[in-house]
This record gives C-alpha cells, structure tokens and sequence, in this order.
C-alpha cells in the first residue's frame, strides 16, 4: 500500500463509520421525540446489529493495519491527519479491550434505560429505573478497568469527557467556587428580592414555538441544517456530521423561560458543531472536541448573552408581540431582572447562574461516591434529597423532581455534569477575551450576533477537535484558565442587580 492509497482509505472508511453513525443517531433521535413508547425492544434490536457492524469494522484486521500504517508514516501526514489517525487509534484500543458481546449488550442497555427513565420521570419510580442504573454504573466501572486497570475508575471517566480531568482537579474546582459562592449566596437570601412575575404565567405552546424559532434565527443558526423538535429532556445531536443538527425543547405553558433558555442553549451547541470546517464533515474532527469546550458554548449563548441586560432589550419587543398579556408592561429591566433572579430551585436546567453549579457539584459528589463504593444506588434518592437540603435549602418533593430529573445517567453519560460547571468558568474567560476586540454588548442590544459568531467561529468552532482541549484554550485565552474570572464575573452580575 502506498502513502497516497492509504490516505484515500483513511477518508473512506471515516465515512462508512459516520453513515453507520448517522444511521444510529437518527434511530436514538427518533426514541427521544417521536417514537411510540413501545418500540424500544425494537430499536434495542436495530442499534444490536449496528453497533457489531461498527465493532467489526473499527476494530478489523484491515482498519488496524491501515492506521499503523499511516501512524508510522505520521512525519509525512499533515496536522489534520495526524489528528484523526490519534483519534481513530485511541477508539480502536478502547473498543480492543471490549469483549463485543459486552459492547453490544451495553448499547442495547441504554436503548432500554432511556425509555424506562422516561417512565420511571413519569411516574416518580426510582425504582423502576433502579435496576437498569446499577447495570449502568457496574458496566461503567468494569469497562473502566478493561481499558486502564491501575486508574481509578471515575478518573478514568471524566478525563474520557474532558481531557485531563480527574477527582483532583474537580475538587479544587467545586471548592474554590463553594467558598465564594456559598456566602454569595446567602447575602442575596438577605436582600430585596427581584420579581419573576413576568415570565410566569399561561404561555401557549404554539406561541413559544414562535418564539424558539425567533431565537434561533436571532443567535446565527442556518435553519436548513439545523431541526428543532421537543423531548422531555433537552439535547442536541448531530447526524452523520455538522451538516445536519438536530436541537430539541421541553415548553411548559406556566413558564415561558424554560423553553427560552433551553432554545438558546441548545444553540450554543448547535453553534459549535455547525462552525466546523467544511472539510471536517464525515471524519473524526468534525464537531466539538470535549464536553467542557462544549457546554462552555452553550453556556456562554444562554447565561453570558441570553441573561444579559442587552438581550433583554433585544427580545422584548417579540415577547410583547407574542405574549402581550405578560409582557405589554414589562420593562427591559424587569425581565432583565426576572431571568437572572437567584433562587435556590429543584431543577438543574431551570437554576439561575449563581446556583447552578451547586446543582452539578451535587451529581458530581454522587458519582464519585458510587464508584467509591462509598454509597449504592438504591440509596440515590434519599441521599440526593439530603444534599439539596444540605447545599440548596430545600426539599425535594419527589424522584421527578429530584434524582430522576436528568436523561443523563441513562444514556450512560457518567463523569459528564462537572463539564457544564467548567463550561460555565471557560465562556467566562472566552467573554473576557472577546470583549478586547468586540462590542459584545452592543451587538446583542442591536440583534446583531454576526461579529461574535465570527469570534467564536474563528477561534473555537472551527477548529472541530483538532486540538485537545488544553491546546484550545491556550490558543484562544493565551493563559492558563482561572475559575475566578467566572467567580467575578457572577459576582460583578449579583452586584448590578441585588447590590450586594
């Protein structure tokens, strides 16, 4: 084989393996929207059979000797190929330490876990869903330990959602943010209150429909690549690449915020993915290249810009057009103030910027102490109930709205939430960056998302996962991270409205 058929086989097989990778997508978007609630077993069956082809094909004779190949001949490839062969490399010794059996019967759990999660929401059944989480946590630690049997099992995987990761890094993180923020916290509690009365009320699914899509032509999506759909947990997905996005909403009728903010959170992540690289569709660079950089965008569109005061401005005529009964009097003041009131809340996807990473700490001590052997699943919800009461204040009524809340755990994706906390502190520093060469303030206020589109297209979404995250944020901050640029940030934010 010479270096040049090598390189053709290198692009073709990356996209045999996005088809089967679309193929699989659309089946898993298509059980969180609009399936019927029986057809799990079926789908179960059909991600089977897709996930051996994938198996076989990733991890066949003729792939393994391809990419030795071309990782022996890497002094002749370019950056970008590089990067993939790395890529594709690491997925083949993951999936070659997976006995296939195992693979297979897992993929096949998380079709049966996702729809008896939806059920177990429904009914507030912990222990309907109890069974197929403990498969899950005991899959992920024995999975773990196939792949790096000297490594801690949970280590192993938060570095696997945001590259170097681990329980160290985690804690000094969540306890530099608990010492500033706790007591934050607690001088709001003593303050005058901000009223949320605007955004409460009886708000017609057709009209927030209207609304989503405003929003999301509002921030830059192309809506001929980029679906909009509703679930009962918000997500984002690609299918097959960056050329076709699927975004998903939850509308609550009494709340017009919910859907506002999962719209443009969602975004956020459609943003990045859409932002790759043309040349990216179809290979392994294409889309986002961690969890963290990630959430950083999609937390960065709903908190940094979506709550800001200049957003406000630029969404109150359409919510006085679409909701006058709610919004014909309210200022930009009040909903500037009505989105960003600090609250102690049950719900992670509704909790205000200052709180919010509370929530994640929560998953974040909970994971760690099951992989610990420290607590069981049975024990989950007594013990999640005990630390929103510990951490938030407050009781939780029941599993729906307590350890039931979030799809995560379902679709397997342990030692993901302490990313959306470090999604949070990165956009922070990404904002700081920004603001040296745009106005950002002034463009949201005027509409006009292009030029920090352009910024974040330029330095972040482009490059797709062709540097690891750690070469990412070098590139683009040109220093090391620092969790207190969000400290301040929020703090400088509870000031302007609590004056405190």
């Amino acid at each position: 084989m010479t270096l040049k058929e090598a390189r053709s086989a290198l692009m073709t097989l990356q996209e045999k393996i996005a088809a089967y990778g679309h193929a699989m997508s659309v089946i898993y978007y298509d059980g969180s929207t609009t399936a019927p609630k029986g057809t799990a077993a079926n789908r179960g069956r059909s991600l089977g059979v897709l996930s051996e082809e994938v198996y076989k094909l990733q991890t066949g004779p003729k792939t393994v000797k391809l990419l030795e190949f071309l990782d022996a001949h890497k002094a002749r490839l370019s950056q970008e190929e590089k990067r993939m062969v790395f890529l594709m490399l690491k997925e083949i010794r993951y999936l070659q330490k997976l006995p296939m059996d195992e693979y297979i019967a897992y993929e096949k759990l998380l079709v049966e876990a996702d729809d008896v999660w939806h059920r177990a929401k429904d009914t507030s059944d912990f222990a309907l869903f109890e069974p197929y989480l403990e498969q899950i946590f005991d899959t992920l630690r024995r999975f773990a330990k196939y792949q790096d049997p000297e490594k801690d099992p949970y280590d192993y995987w938060l570095n696997e959602f945001e590259e170097g990761l681990n329980k160290e890094k985690c804690d000094a993180f969540f306890g530099a943010l608990k010492e500033r923020l706790v007591p934050l916290i607690a001088k709001i509690g003593k303050a005058e209150q901000v009223s949320d009365a605007c955004i409460k009320g009886d708000f017609p699914e057709d009209k927030q429909e209207e609304l989503a899509h405003f929003l999301m032509k509002l921030i830059g999506l192309d809506l001929d690549h980029v679906g909009l759909s509703t679930t009962e947990h918000p997500f984002t997905t690609s299918l097959g690449s960056h050329l076709d996005e699927r975004i998903t909403t939850h509308y609550y009728r009494e709340d017009v915020s919910f859907s506002m903010f999962s719209v443009v959170h969602e975004g956020g992540h459609a943003l990045y993915d859409t932002g790759s690289r043309d040349e990216f569709a179809f290979t392994v660079l294409d889309g986002g290249v961690s969890m963290g950089i990630h959430e950083s965008q999609s937390r960065f569109y709903e908190n940094i810009l979506g709550r800001s005061r200049a957003f406000a401005y630029v969404i109150q005529p359409e919510l006085r057009k679409l909701f006058p009964k709610n919004f014909a009097k309210a200022s930009v003041e009040d909903i500037y103030k009505a989105v960003n009131r600090v609250q102690p809340s049950l719900i992670r996807t509704e909790a205000d910027e200052v709180t919010y990473s509370l929530h994640v700490m929560i998953r974040y001590e909970l994971e760690k102490r099951i992989f610990a052997g420290e607590l069981k699943v049975h024990d989950l919800p007594a013990e999640w109930n005990r630390l929103y009461k510990e951490y938030l204040g407050i009781d939780v009524p029941d599993d729906k709205h307590g350890v039931l809340q979030d799809s995560h755990w379902s679709g397997g994706l342990v030692g993901y939430f302490p990313s959306y906390a470090f999604g949070s502190a990165y956009g922070a520093q990404f904002l700081k960056k920004m603001k040296e060469t745009v106005d950002v303030d002034r463009c949201v206020a005027e509409g006009n998302f292009a030029p920090i589109n352009a910024w974040l297209r330029e330095n972040i979404w482009q490059h797709g996962s062709l540097y690891t995250p750690a070469e990412l944020l070098d590139r683009v901050l040109g220093e090391a991270f620092d969790p207190m640029v969000y400290v301040e940030y929020l703090e400088a934010k509870v000031k302007d409205i609590y004056g405190v």
